[in-house]
């Protein structure tokens, strides 16, 4: 990784600039009965409820070196859950300050479990946002968020807003050194996957999109396996999962690419 200690920066003043890490996951499923696809969706409701991404978010708190001011949470009927994180980088022991700093940094999520109506194909979405000031980067927190969904396609955007000072006055606007999201992946993490960039550099926009490479179907039923089905079902299940990672992974309709 190529990380840059900002601590190192004589600032004047309060770190200023704005880092905002966008994280967004999807898993996809197979099932073959109404039935099925509803347990399904139970699954993963109750995999991914809010107790859960609630100490999810609270470790991501831990990692990127900030404190918690204040937690709010909410599972959905009839699936899906969001939590909102308040943060701050340094301690706070009034409401005053807490007051202050309601506006400086966040972390959220919301989920989002959805089905074909007819092809037997679910996906389940996690749309995570972590936003800082100060010295602290939520860039710390992507490998431990890319290893808690284990997913199948992803899509992460970096953005740095804003500028802030040295003790001379010069204007800083970007903290740390990166010109790829892919800097802060680990590398056995990046092998996995196929990856594109798309970074704006002059804006300090860096955006990366992610799919598995390796492609095994039993992984991706749910209720049976491939040893219950005849190879013609399975070379159909595949066609519709892979059609369903490719539309996600390049944004548009399998007919639009092909």
């Amino acid at each position: 990784m190529n990380n840059h200690d900002a601590s190192k920066i004589k600032l004047y003043g309060f770190n200023n600039i704005t880092k905002s890490l966008s994280f967004n996951m999807y898993d996809i499923c197979y099932t073959k009965t109404v039935e099925d696809r509803n347990a399904y969706i139970s699954y993963i409701d109750e995999q991914y409820n809010a107790e859960r991404l609630t100490n999810i978010l609270k470790n991501v708190t831990e990692i990127i070196g900030a404190n918690v001011l204040s937690i709010a949470k909410q599972d959905y009927d009839p699936q899906g859950a969001s939590v909102t994180i308040l943060i701050c980088e340094e301690p706070i022991q009034t409401p005053e300050t807490i007051v202050a700093h309601l506006d400086k940094s966040h972390i959220t999520v919301h989920t989002y479990p959805e089905y074909h109506p007819d092809n037997g194909v679910c996906t389940f979405r996690a749309d995570i946002d972590v936003a800082t000031c100060g010295e602290i980067t939520p860039l710390r927190a992507l490998e431990y968020l890319i290893r808690c969904f284990d997913a199948d396609i992803m899509t992460i955007d970096y953005k740095v807003r804003g500028f802030t000072r040295d003790i001379a006055g010069r204007k800083i606007y970007n903290d740390i050194e990166i010109n790829s999201i892919q800097n802060y992946i680990p590398s056995e993490i990046v092998n996995l996957y196929q990856m594109i960039d798309v970074n704006v550099y002059q804006e300090k926009i860096f955006h990366t999109k992610c799919k598995l490479k390796n492609f095994h179907i039993d992984n991706y039923l749910f209720g049976f396996t491939e040893n219950d089905i005849h190879a013609g079902e399975a070379r159909e299940i595949v066609r519709r999962l892979t059609k369903e990672m490719d539309e996600i992974f390049y944004g548009r309709n399998i007919s639009q690419l092909f």
